[in-house]
């Protein structure tokens, strides 16, 4: 494997570690791919790194059982925004 993507993977990974973010969010902070970052977290990570593989499978996991509840979030927070803009006439 190429030494960029080696590191580009631990950084991916270190990152969602520390942060618990999505793979949405830590592919627009990095500026890469939804795609790239998933490949690199759950396929190159664990032969590069097994334990940060653990610590990254787990809050994926966690996004994964949550992900449900953002969407009906960010339903609910559209729509009151919405009520608070004044009427079209």
């Amino acid at each position: 494997m190429w030494d960029y993507i080696e590191e580009r993977a631990r950084r991916n990974g270190e990152y969602i570690a520390k942060t618990g973010c999505t793979v949405r969010a830590c592919a627009a902070h990095f500026g890469s791919s939804k795609s790239t970052v998933h490949k690199d977290v759950t396929e190159r990570l664990p032969a590069l790194d097994p334990a940060l593989f653990k610590t990254v499978q787990a809050v994926l996991d966690l996004n994964l059982r949550e992900r449900h509840l953002r969407g009906g979030n960010a339903t609910k927070h559209k729509y009151e925004a919405r009520k608070k803009l004044p009427e079209k006439n």
